[in-house]
């Protein structure tokens, strides 16, 4: 009897307990609703989403309890933080990105402006006062600007050596104006051009001038190809390869706090700093060479708004030429009875026609543009303008590669403002590990992304390279070197294209001579960081043996 109403007390008993048993388990599942919400959000389906909590043992990123993610929803999610990397990357770097692209569309239009306009003036101002004679040999002039533009747009151009063949061709011409009672056959005016230098008919102003014009054509070209290699490395480097074990990081940060009913929790300040200096280690390893190519372009922005100030020297160069030319007539008879001494009297054309009347031409002094008349250059823009602009902009961008995680992770934007109320990888809370350094090698103590520091990105050492290249071009350029032709031929000078720096110019940088690649006339977008990249990497016999000569070079430079 007793054990029946025993038997009949645990059969009443036994669901009340299986209840509670089953009360209790519902109360671990939470709901989901607002997971579900945030999911929808992003433009996802909510198909297959449950409406509580469900065991996690299938997560293969997110923490394995109680969740409210499928293995579709985590892998969707993988891809969603691999997107949203990509654009923060992209997002984070477009100002630096936008403003080599348009500082270097303003000075190269401004440069080609200013040069059109020098050209406009000295054919108009030169039309003027010297007539038919001019407009007869105005090829002459034209040439020697078609020459200009072409060096500055990359050409493979001897600066020294066209501005030398200009004023030869321009001694003969005007040997031939003011001695026009005689012929001369193209030996004899060979002959002519071979005593420029001894008889300098022009006075110093072609000496001056290929100082000027060398220096400062050099600086310009240079610093243009400068902007836009930052332009091609900025842009090259920003487009992030993502691998693998920063994807599942980033999955972890911005998206596990889903699965965990926690869908509104920012992750905290330092584990943010941690997985974007893992992601971004290869980047970081940009910024020490990105800093020394910032620093060249300053240095040779200071040469371009100082003494290598190109609208100083093209502005009035159509004066500079009419003084050389009033030199030349005004020793035209010394001149001539020196040639016909060393290259022999020559015979008389039968025309007869005096001299005097084509010196009476030249002797109308040329009068330049007043400030008013002359043309203004790039929509009234000036150098010294434009040079500060772009120099402000190029400061803001050092060590810009290194602070990329900190511009990703600022407070209140990606991350949690209150250290005590973020995602901390697990579950709401503080964030314990230290912040690793930035760069390659420092992410072997990283503690939330598995990086490889023994696999170096190949795009990044090449975009470090077409950097070293650049910078080594911008330095010479500083110096007033260009480094494509390199000869002995100016008193003791090795600088080719370049004159060295005169009395007052300060070098702050030993000339080393590197072999760069020539950006293309067109300069197309692809070719500047990967050309001197690919050049770089190329140490065959001629380039070592240029070094070697360049080197020697430096020496003895230093003895002297």
């Amino acid at each position: 009897m007793c054990a029946m109403w025993k038997l009949q007390v645990a059969l009443c008993t036994l669901p009340m307990l299986l209840l509670s048993l089953s009360c209790a388990g519902e109360s671990k599942a939470r709901s989901c609703s607002e997971v579900r919400q945030a999911y929808n959000a992003k433009g996802f389906s909510l198909v297959n989403v449950p409406h509580q909590e469900i065991s996690g043992e299938h997560l293969r990123v997110c923490p394995q309890g109680y969740t409210c993610c499928t293995s579709e929803m985590e892998d969707k999610l993988n891809q969603q933080s691999k997107q949203e990397f990509e654009n923060l990357v992209d997002e984070s770097s477009h100002k630096m990105r936008t403003t080599f692209v348009s500082r270097h569309k303003k000075f190269d239009e401004f440069f080609l402006e200013l040069l059109d306009n020098s050209e406009k003036s000295l054919n108009s101002m030169f039309t003027r006062t010297y007539g038919k004679l001019y407009m007869q040999n105005s090829e002459v002039f034209q040439d020697l600007f078609t020459e200009l533009k072409r060096y500055y747009t990359g050409g493979n151009v001897n600066l020294e050596e066209m501005l030398n063949d200009f004023w030869a061709r321009l001694l003969e011409r005007m040997f031939q104006l003011l001695n026009s009672q005689y012929h001369f056959t193209d030996d004899y005016l060979e002959c002519v051009s071979k005593y420029t230098d001894q008889l300098k008919p022009f006075g110093d102003v072609p000496r001056k001038l290929k100082a000027q014009v060398t220096r400062a054509f050099i600086a310009a070209r240079t610093f243009v190809q400068g902007l836009m290699v930052g332009r091609e490395v900025a842009n090259r480097v920003a487009k992030v390869n993502v691998a693998p074990a920063c994807v599942r990081a980033l999955t972890k940060m911005l998206y596990c706090p889903y699965c965990r009913s926690l869908p509104g929790l920012k992750p905290c300040h330092n584990y943010c700093h941690n997985v974007m200096r893992g992601c971004l280690a290869n980047q970081a390893d940009l910024d020490p060479e990105w800093n020394v190519f910032i620093d060249a372009m300053l240095l040779v922005a200071d040469r371009l708004d100082g003494p290598f100030n190109i609208e100083g020297v093209i502005e009035p160069i159509d004066i500079k030429i009419s003084d050389a030319i009033m030199n030349m007539q005004d020793n035209s008879m010394q001149v001539s009875a020196k040639v016909f001494q060393g290259c022999g009297q020559p015979k008389p054309s039968g025309m007869g026609r005096s001299a005097r009347g084509i010196s009476d031409v030249f002797n109308a002094r040329f009068r330049p543009y007043t400030p008013q008349e002359r043309p203004t250059t790039a929509a009234g823009t000036s150098l010294d303008r434009l040079v500060t602009d772009i120099k402000e902009r190029l400061k803001e961008s050092r060590r810009f590669w290194s602070n990329l995680p900190d511009d990703i992770c600022a407070k209140g934007k990606l991350t949690e403002s209150d250290d005590e109320q973020c995602w901390n990888s697990h579950t709401k809370g503080r964030y314990f590990p230290e912040v690793v350094k930035e760069g390659l090698t420092n992410q072997v103590n990283n503690p939330e992304v598995d990086v490889d520091i023994t696999r170096p990105d190949t795009l990044i050492r090449q975009q470090i390279m077409a950097l070293r290249v650049m910078t080594n071009k911008l330095k010479n350029a500083y110096n007033g070197n260009d480094i494509y032709f390199q000869d002995s031929s100016d008193e003791g000078s090795s600088s080719g294209s370049g004159s060295g720096c005169s009395d007052g110019c300060t070098t702050e940088f030993v000339f080393v001579g590197t072999e760069a690649p020539v950006i293309g006339a067109d300069r197309s977008d692809e070719r500047a960081a990967a050309a001197a990249a690919g050049k770089s990497l190329c140490c065959g016999p001629s380039v070592l043996l240029m070094m070697a000569a360049l080197t020697l070079w430096a020496l003895q430079t230093q003895w002297r």
